[in-house]
Formats: C-alpha cells, structure tokens, sequence
C-alpha cells in the first residue's frame, strides 16, 4: 500500500471519528451560523459583485476567443459574431445596418 494512500485512510478515520463525536448539535450550529452568514446583506452583495465580475470575465473571453478565429468560423457560430464590424456585425454586407447606409449613399 502506497504511503500517500494509509495517510488518506488515516485522516478519513480520525475525521469519521472527530465527527461522530461533535454529534448532531454541533452540525445544527455550524449549519445555523452558515445560514446566517449566507444570508447577511454583506454576502449577498458580495455574491452579487462576484457574479458581476464572472460576467464580465466570460465576455471578454468570448470576444477574445471570436478575434483568434477566422472569418470563416465567426460566421457560422452565432453567438461568436461581433457587434462592431466583425463577422455578422454592422460591416458585414449581410446585415441589416450595411443596407440602410447602402441605401442612404444610393439617394
């Protein structure tokens, strides 16, 4: 038996034994003082904050990811067009804002 494998054993044993003798008060309390904390305004501005930023993360990949790509892919992966000039944007001569200023150049 490798020895990285009796020291998990181990401390599952010591863990299962520490825990059946904190018993089911102590698992109530610190359940009561999870609650507590998840459902401070504090936190919940906190997750909202750490939300907004994931957010704002995964967009920048995304537009990252669309840039590295070629023309080609943009074009048939919708959620990958870009909205300022790229593949499927207002210069592509497909969409609907190269054909008015087409239009407006024609009168």
């Amino acid at each position: 038996m490798k020895p990285y494998r009796i020291s998990f054993i181990t401390g599952l044993a010591v863990g299962f034994v520490l825990g059946a003798r904190a018993g089911r008060e102590r698992y109530e309390q610190l359940k009561r003082a999870t609650r507590r904390v998840t459902d401070s305004p504090a936190a919940q501005q906190a997750a909202g904050a750490v939300q907004a930023q994931a957010a704002n993360l995964a967009k920048a990949t995304r537009q990252k990811v669309a840039d590295g790509l070629p023309d080609k892919v943009t074009n048939y992966v919708p959620g990958l067009r870009q909205p300022n000039g790229g593949p499927g944007g207002p210069g592509d001569p497909g969409s609907a804002a190269a054909s008015d200023d087409s239009l407006a150049a024609r009168e």
